[in-house]
């Protein structure tokens, strides 16, 4: 009869149950055979396996050896079933006594000498195992914090195949460091940037803060050298600390991504990701032949920054259109289809202009080669795009302009009082947690005008020619501006603040293109 050893793998970002058998053949050709499709990683685990075993002190069965991963009919890949490869091979060899595998699984890649290695992925398979009542999972000791972070599933760590054999057979201890125990260590607040670098951009700074405290898009557009960057860097800073929830979200992201370090456990900063404008689709979206999370995937519960807008191939942008709209990306493929989770803030900045100097003086751009310039980011595309703030050049000898913006912490906490308001009017709606996340039903609901508002409201609607999306987004931003202000009904002075954030569209209006 087989030996049946459990261990888990990973489809998207979760966890599923595979079933580890093996079993000796009464041959005289002595082999390994590795069944059940497995990627390469899975294939070379045979050569990996045979190697440990022998460093490690064990019999190597002279026969052949058939090991199966079930079920057989997905995809699996990863070296993490090395562990449990081995296991099941000494049970079958008659090494360890199979009745002591019933309660565990396992996890953990096997040197040749039989140490084990970290994997990544530990977190969604420990969740996994949880969720298929495994209550008792053996791991690599650099995988200690990062599994301990699931209750409910006791966590053995250990250094190498023998102690993890000693262990079962009821003669060793696991091996587990307090050095592993402590989450992933959050940068000092000396460490991190701050608002009250910035100068003399209190306007924009005002539309950033709306953007964070409603979870808005925003694009900003200045000249070269203007401070977009620097403060893009800084918008992390000031939005609310992640729940709990939002962590783990975070963190099985990473861990998929095998961004997690040894040793690492919780992610507690949201995430800042600023990907180069030759980025692939694939990488940018997610995909590849595995089907790995992508930049707005490992932007989620975050901010994604993309730095030169208009450097971006076409193709990249447009492929955010439905992320942006859907906060999530399915990646399909002819034998599986994966969905990644990408509520994340989008953020980006760009010049106005091919020189980079509009409106100022040293610009010798036409109107239409602006208007070229700016046709590169689809009208799909800015439609979803809330915020769109000139960046001026600030002089920075001009002592007016040299006083300090309010730190992060005051602009935080601003932030994190029109977040209450939000948590409050949303507490029993699922999957909506901030203004950006209403849908039109709740726009009808939550964003009531009255009669003068509306008025003022249709006639800029009117004026720019504002689709339905845009108009929805516009009523979104209003709420937020009233949240900030404690208001419970949307104000005239709301709106035209919102009115205010909309730059590209009045700067648009102003060329004259023959």
């Amino acid at each position: 009869m087989a030996t049946v050893v459990k261990s888990f793998s990973i489809a998207g970002i979760n966890g599923y149950p595979v079933d580890i058998e093996a079993s000796v053949l009464n041959t005289d050709s002595q082999s390994v055979s590795i069944i059940g499709m497995g990627d390469t990683a899975v294939k070379e685990s045979g050569e990996r396996v045979q190697s440990a075993l022998i460093d490690s002190g064990f019999y190597m069965p002279e026969k052949k050896v058939v090991l199966s991963l079930a079920p057989a009919d997905r995809k699996k890949r990863g070296s993490h079933f090395d562990l449990a490869l081995a296991v099941a091979l000494l049970a079958e060899a008659g090494e360890i006594a199979p009745e002591s595998l019933s309660e565990f699984g396992f996890l953990g890649e096997l040197s040749l000498g039989g140490n084990l290695r970290p994997c990544a992925g530990i977190l969604p398979m420990i969740l996994a195992a949880k969720e298929a009542g495994t209550k008792n999972m053996i791991v690599p000791i650099e995988n200690f914090a990062e599994a301990k972070l699931v209750s409910g599933v006791k966590i053995y760590a250990f250094k190498n195949l023998r102690q993890v054999t000693d262990f079962l057979e009821g003669h060793g201890e696991c091996v587990s460091s307090p050095e592993f125990t402590k989450t992933a260590e959050t940068p000092g607040k000396a460490c991190l940037p701050d608002f009250s670098d910035v100068r003399g951009q209190n306007g924009l700074i005002d539309a950033i803060v709306l953007a964070a405290a409603g979870g808005h898009n925003l694009l900003m557009i200045g000249n070269p050298g203007c401070g977009k960057t620097m403060i893009a860097k800084r918008i992390p800073t000031i939005l609310p600390e992640m729940t709990e929830e939002e962590a783990l979200e975070v963190t099985k992201i990473h861990s998929i991504s095998g961004l997690v370090p040894p040793g690492g456990g919780l992610l507690e900063t949201r995430p800042f990701r600023s990907p180069h404008h030759n980025v692939s689709i694939n990488a940018l979206i997610g995909g590849g032949s595995n089907a790995m999370p992508g930049e707005i995937s490992l932007a989620h519960n975050g901010v994604l920054f993309l730095d030169e807008l208009g450097e971006f191939s076409t193709a990249a942008l447009d492929a955010l259109r439905q992320p942006l709209e859907d906060k999530q990306v399915v990646i399909s493929r002819v034998n599986y289809t994966n969905k990644y989770p990408a509520n994340f803030m989008f953020v980006a900045a760009m010049n106005p202009c091919p020189c980079g100097f509009y409106p100022g003086n040293r610009c010798r751009c036409t109107d239409y080669e602006i208007v070229k310039y700016r046709n590169k980011l689809s009208g799909p595309i800015l439609d979803r795009i809330d915020i769109q703030k000139q960046v001026m050049p600030v002089d920075l000898f001009d002592p007016e302009l040299s006083e300090p913006a309010p730190s992060s912490s005051v602009l935080r906490a601003r932030v994190e009082n029109a977040r209450k308001l939000q948590n409050k009017r949303f507490a029993n709606i699922s999957g909506v947690s901030c203004n950006a996340l209403m849908t039109s039903s709740m726009v009808d609901e939550f964003c009531k005008l009255d009669s003068d508002t509306t008025a003022f409201f249709r006639k800029a609607c009117d004026k720019f020619g504002y689709s339905a999306r845009v108009i929805h987004k516009l009523l979104r931003m209003a709420r937020t501006a009233a949240d900030m202000a404690g208001e419970k009904n949307i104000r005239k002075e709301d709106v035209a603040f919102v009115l205010h954030c909309r730059d590209l569209d009045k700067s648009n209006g102003k060329m004259m293109v023959v």
